[in-house]
């Protein structure tokens, strides 16, 4: 193989408009909205009504069965519980909070300095009660799969690659917080009782690996994985490729390969759960592209807006095309910049016009270009034809549900078919179909 995983691409990175900036606080917001669904699984209940004084850190929703409680990022009085936007699309139930700029802590959880007498279960509950989910976008709770991993995992593994253009909020996280990255590592092996601990990097993040390199002396159990640079290297079963040679099977999950990935930012949150007694209340957001005037990355409450992120890099500039969560390759288009920054959003993507490579007409020449860049191994030319065939029997047989969505066969379509988008709308008419 010439590569380390199969297909992939090489968009341009464009990480020097933050790549060498520290995170900053951004400005406290005056009122912040907390989604209720902010992680794969069933919504939270709310746990407060309109007029409840809340503290920084206290629990306001949670629920039971896959549910990953949310928390008040700020101190103040509840103004309402009701439909908000939410940067997925749609609306979502919310608790919406006025600041009284006080900070009056009231986290349920006990900082442990020294958490080796803790047991495994123990920690487990610490995670899930901090509302850690999948920091790199995914959000599926750690708490559910560390449980699901114990006893089938030996290799750990700390996705740092960052591979999507333009996003920073990881490099920049491991080049001021590395040891909070390394401890929480050290905490998930404890609990999943790994041998192996790595934590993979692209190689274009060369003040990240010098940074790490004279930290982890401290942590003989890690080691530090410098990868070639390449899209997605980040995605979950590429990178399993990449550090092991294993491959997930179709429909597999990485425990069936003897793997657990979880992302640097999701480490450093399992860090300050434990050690800290802090759940999940702000996190490192980049803010960035051609049409924001002064890209950063910034430490932002969760639920504060888009508008309010976008602001605190300057603004936007008159030339603004469209404002995206997330980076250019899967992210997430936002129509209403109220939206509430939620975990899972590690950026906010301002592009201009001249980053506008849609067509008005959009048709198929069949080169097989999207085949080649495929890192799943699928026939994206094939799966758009049936999707807009409505042929489910063949969507199915031809593996649709093993796409990740990561936009390769888009990039690098010169017919500039909306590939991803009708993958996304086949997969839910999939998923319709067999629970009809």
């Amino acid at each position: 193989m010439r590569h380390l995983f199969f297909g992939g691409v090489h968009p341009a990175g464009r990480k020097e408009l933050t790549g060498r900036n520290d995170p900053v606080p951004a400005p406290i917001p005056r009122e912040v909205v907390i989604p209720l669904r902010q992680h794969i699984g069933a919504p939270c209940e709310p746990l407060v009504k309109p007029g409840d004084l809340v503290g920084l850190g206290q629990k306001i929703g949670d629920g039971p069965g896959m549910c990953v409680p949310v928390h008040a990022s700020v101190s103040g009085r509840v103004l309402a519980v009701e439909p908000r936007p939410h940067p997925g699309g749609g609306t979502c139930m919310a608790v919406v909070i006025e600041n009284d700029y006080q900070d009056t802590p009231a986290s349920a959880l006990t900082p442990h300095l020294d958490p080796e007498g803790l047991s495994a279960e123990e920690l487990v509950s610490i995670i899930r009660e901090a509302g850690i989910v999948g920091m790199g976008g995914a959000t599926f709770p750690t708490d559910v799969k560390t449980i699901t991993g114990m006893g089938k995992v030996d290799t750990v593994i700390a996705n740092a690659c960052e591979c999507e253009p333009y996003i920073t909020a990881d490099d920049s996280l491991l080049c001021t917080y590395p040891e909070q990255v390394l401890r929480g590592m050290g905490v998930l092996m404890r609990v999943l009782e790994s041998k192996r601990a790595v934590l993979a990097v692209e190689d274009n993040k060369t003040e990240a690996i010098a940074v790490l390199e004279g930290q982890l002396k401290d942590f003989p159990g890690i080691e530090l994985k410098v990868l070639p640079t390449r899209y997605p290297q980040g995605a979950e079963k590429q990178l399993i490729q990449s550090v092991t040679g294993r491959e997930v099977p179709p429909g597999g999950l990485p425990k069936d390969v003897g793997c657990a990935v979880f992302n640097a930012a999701t480490f450093a949150s399992v860090y300050k759960a434990v050690y800290e007694g802090e759940p999940v209340v702000k996190r490192i957001v980049t803010v960035t592209g051609e049409a924001v005037k002064e890209p950063k990355n910034l430490i932002v409450r969760i639920g504060a807006s888009f508008e309010e992120a976008v602001a605190a890099a300057g603004g936007l500039t008159d030339d603004v095309w469209k404002v995206v969560s997330g980076g250019p390759m899967m992210g997430v288009a936002q129509t209403d910049l109220s939206a509430p920054l939620v975990k899972g959003v590690n950026a906010v993507l301002c592009l201009s016009n001249a980053q506008n490579g849609e067509s008005g007409h959009p048709h198929c020449i069949r080169c097989g270009k999207c085949t080649e860049a495929c890192p799943m191994l699928l026939q994206p030319l094939y799966l758009y034809r049936y999707e807009q065939a409505g042929d489910l029997a063949e969507l199915e047989r031809l593996h649709l549900a093993d796409c990740i969505e990561c936009g390769c066969c888009a990039y690098v379509c010169p017919g500039k078919l909306p590939l991803v988008e009708r993958f996304r709308v086949g997969k839910r008419t999939l998923k319709e179909g067999k629970q009809a």
